[in-house]
């Protein structure tokens, strides 16, 4: 296994007593994390967390923003979510009687994602609720400090602008991800350079000029903005390092070089359908021979015909192992012992993981990426992050680079400004 180049976290620590710090009310102890449900975004969330060294499981809460989906929600998930839950609620409540809808019910009625999400993953997380967040900000202070708010998506944006609104000097709000508008509402906004891909030259020319003032964000970013390459995550030194021992026995003994295969699925900057599927089997059935074990997973948005092909062609190969789904996710583990990887261009969090490795990462299909996301790609080329897959790599080839340090940059940015509020973290 090669190994995994990854910096440790900065302490936390001055190495002075707490008694000599400015007192408890001063002290950050708990975080509560607000997610949407999505992984990609809480991790985001973990990941900041974990870096700021609050690991304890008693020292953070999660909590979620649930929207309405099925049916016709799908035609309202670009509404606020406040106004979307009212919505579901007057047509199933007001509507669900009348004889055309009963008619349509089937497809337009369909069980709400609150009744769906009844997973082992979802059932014991919480909704997100402003004022109760707020509410024990407030009764905690003076116990164990003030509260440390990271948020992340489009849809918790609203939540965690209120809970700073309702409890200004109890809290510190971290929104991950742009919020598109009045950054003034957050103490600190951690987002990645490409979001302000439409304030560079190049991205204005893409934009039509009767359009730009509808574009956002409208604002280069000023010190509350917190600037990184790729996505944060939860793939830390730590973590990596427990899921090398954890998947030890599986994938140690794997002949070597180990190439792991991460297939993404289309987005609206980077579209494409069986055409990438069929270049990456043929690029790699021309590695194979230079590969002691090729193992491949798929994402949640990975289209069934892709996973097909995929399955048809590697499905018996001897060297190739492709997971089926089921629990337990090796994704870790991947990280951890892979030698090299290929992902497809369209996870930013699938790469940025990848990425701060320091081990091999090799893209297909990035020539079908867009706005932002090939702005994102253009970073990673330049600063030799990463290659395109081709299928004429050695896979014994031993390539590296600075690995990306989002986490730790991000949370070294926190801390100073924490720091300027005359607060430091346990």
């Amino acid at each position: 296994m090669r190994p995994i180049r990854l910096p440790e976290p900065p302490g936390t620590s001055s190495g002075m007593p707490e008694i000599f710090d400015s007192g408890v009310s001063s002290v950050v102890r708990r975080a509560v994390i607000i997610g949407n449900g999505v992984p990609g975004a809480e991790n985001q969330c973990i990941g900041l967390v974990r870096a700021l060294g609050i690991t304890q499981s008693n020292t953070h809460s999660i909590f979620r923003v649930t929207r309405p989906r099925g049916g016709y929600n799908e035609w309202l998930r670009w509404l606020p979510v406040s106004l979307h839950k009212r919505l579901d609620y007057l047509i199933r409540h007001i509507c669900a009687d009348l004889p055309l809808i009963n008619h349509f019910k089937g497809k337009l009625l369909a069980p709400s994602t609150l009744a769906q999400r009844t997973s082992a993953n979802s059932i014991s997380v919480p909704e997100a609720d402003a004022r109760q967040i707020a509410a024990m900000a407030r009764e905690i202070t003076d116990k164990e400090g003030p509260l440390l708010v990271v948020a992340s998506g489009r849809d918790t944006v609203s939540i965690a602008s209120a809970i700073k609104r309702l409890a200004p000097q109890n809290t510190f709000v971290i929104q991950i991800q742009h919020p598109r508008s009045q950054l003034n509402r957050f103490d600190l906004v951690v987002t990645p350079h490409h979001d302000f891909y439409a304030l560079t030259p190049a991205g204005r020319q893409q934009v039509p000029r009767f359009l730009r003032n509808w574009i956002t964000p409208r604002e280069p970013p000023d010190r509350k903005v917190v600037l990184t390459v790729g996505a944060l995550h939860q793939a830390d030194f730590a973590t990596l390092r427990m899921a090398a021992a954890q998947w030890h026995d599986e994938l140690a003994p794997l002949p070597k070089p180990l190439l792991v295969v991460n297939i993404g699925g289309p987005t609206r900057h980077c579209k494409y359908g069986s055409d990438v599927a069929v270049k990456l089997v043929d690029s790699l059935y021309k590695v194979l021979g230079k590969c002691g074990t090729v193992r491949i997973s798929f994402s949640r948005r990975t289209p069934l015909q892709v996973c097909n092909i995929m399955w048809k062609e590697f499905g018996s190969h001897p060297k190739v192992y492709i997971w089926d789904g089921q629990d337990p996710n090796p994704h870790l583990g991947h990280l951890a012992w892979a030698d090299a990887f290929v992902v497809t261009a369209d996870s930013i969090s699938m790469l940025s993981e990848a990425c701060s490795t320091g081990k091999p990462v090799y893209v297909i299909g990035a020539e079908h990426c867009t706005w932002k996301f090939a702005a994102f790609h253009n970073t990673l080329r330049q600063r030799g992050v990463v290659r395109t897959f081709t299928g004429t790599e050695d896979m014994s080839d031993s390539w590296s680079y600075p690995p990306l340090n989002d986490n730790a940059e991000a949370a070294s940015r926190v801390r100073e400004a924490l720091a300027e509020h005359g607060w430091s973290l346990r």
